[in-house]
């Protein structure tokens, strides 16, 4: 189905937030690369926990039992969700930095003096630093996968030369949160399994945009945040029962040992969780399918689509201002290569200084290097970063020409 004019006026309808004004004009949300807006369902689905079965985990009464009967869903859902087939292997947790953290400590028990892992310089931190430091804890060795900087796509050759027979772990994100590039995911799943290595994916960037499906990518681990895909502060984490159950998190003593439990420590954010269950079923219900996941498939179908189409125009419209950087893909022929996220800088503008005049016109966007340290080092963007505004399903034509525009005269 391709969204309409009314379909992308009903589903703005659906998002409270997207209402607000700034100077008498409709605020442009185009800050969602760094955390989404939510739907009233999600919201209404915070408060109806919080108000009906807040509860803590298997108690011997109601309001427990209905708390315990929403995580079920919310599990059910998240393998909906991440196309994986078995619903106890999708853990819930703080965040992706979070979760994170906690399992590179716990896949790094697993490594021996000799072992290599390969990451790569297209990466959030989230993803470089916590391997960085479990290696060092390990005294394995780290090895960087270079970049194209031409593009900002990850150096295929450098990728493959830098696998070898003693790569155990290779971790890259689906997609940078930086250039919106999207990473040749099945290759370079393809190619670690090859050389012998396990994959750990951070789909964070990637959630909101396209199909999440670790059946088809064949990985062995993934981590996303569903407030990067319409929900609350809450991190998904994913991997193959056989692994999952193999390898020993830091739990209490008093935590069970079998999935999902044992990779989520303490008690949950049950109200993050409940909005999570209505974030997916919030994307499922844009398109009429038989079931959830039929739901989901035709919906990130459609939502590429129009994406697509989002950032044709605002590519045409940024390539047209004189002097502005585009750091990423910017041939509208590749546009499946990328999501419509978009980092730039001009000579006469800093960067805080652009966001900032781009704010007081009611449009919103990041300036920085929203943490993906690695790159904005490997282009030579510390400390003053850049300018990023991303594009959502959620977010209008007329708003990619209000960008354009509002540029046009800043950099003026």
């Amino acid at each position: 189905m391709q969204f309409t004019a009314d379909h992308i006026a009903d589903i703005r309808a659906r998002f409270p937030a997207l209402s607000r004004e700034i100077k008498g004009e409709p605020a442009a949300f185009l800050d969602g690369a760094a955390g989404s807006q939510v739907p009233q369902t999600v919201i209404d689905a915070i408060g109806d926990y919080l108000s009906n079965r807040n509860a803590n985990h298997e108690g011997e009464f109601a309001t427990s039992r209905e708390s315990d009967a929403m995580l079920e869903q919310a599990h059910l859902a998240g393998a909906d969700f991440l196309g994986a087939d078995d619903p106890r292997t999708v853990c819930f947790g703080a965040n992706m930095t979070t979760l994170t953290f906690a399992f590179s400590r716990a896949l790094a028990r697993t490594w021996r003096a000799g072992d290599e892992i390969l990451i790569t310089r297209l990466d959030h931190d989230a993803n470089f630093t916590p391997w960085h430091l479990a290696a060092r804890d390990a005294g394995v060795t780290v090895r960087e996968a270079a970049i194209r900087p031409g593009d900002c796509t990850l150096d295929p050759v450098d990728f493959k030369d830098k696998l070898t027979d003693k790569t155990r772990l290779v971790a890259f994100a689906a997609a940078s949160n930086f250039s919106g590039t999207i990473n040749p995911i099945n290759k370079l799943c393809a190619l670690a399994h090859a050389a012998g290595a396990q994959v750990f994916i951070d789909a964070v960037h990637y959630a909101p945009h396209r199909r999440i499906d670790v059946n088809a990518w064949q990985c062995d681990y993934l981590a996303c945040s569903a407030y990067k895909f319409f929900g609350p502060h809450i991190g998904l984490l994913w991997g193959r029962r056989d692994l999952m159950e193999l390898l020993s998190p830091y739990k209490l003593r008093v935590a069970t040992d079998s999935l999902p439990g044992r990779w989520m420590t303490g008690t949950q954010n049950h109200e993050g969780i409940a909005g999570t269950l209505a974030a997916i079923n919030y994307i499922a219900s844009l398109a009429e399918a038989p079931d959830r996941r039929a739901g989901l498939d035709a919906a990130f179908d459609s939502i590429t689509e129009y994406e697509n189409d989002l950032a044709a125009q605002a590519l045409r419209g940024l390539r047209e201002i004189d002097e502005l950087e585009i750091f990423g893909i910017t041939d509208e022929a590749r546009l499946d290569e990328r999501v419509p996220t978009f980092t730039f800088r001009h000579p006469a503008c800093p960067p805080r200084e652009m966001a900032r005049r781009l704010g007081d016109a009611g449009i919103f966007a990041w300036h920085g290097n929203y943490y993906a340290l690695p790159l904005t080092e490997a282009l030579g963007l510390e400390p003053e970063g850049a300018v990023r505004a991303g594009f959502l399903h959620y977010n209008t034509r007329a708003e990619a020409d209000r960008l354009v525009n509002a540029l046009k005269e800043i950099c003026a």
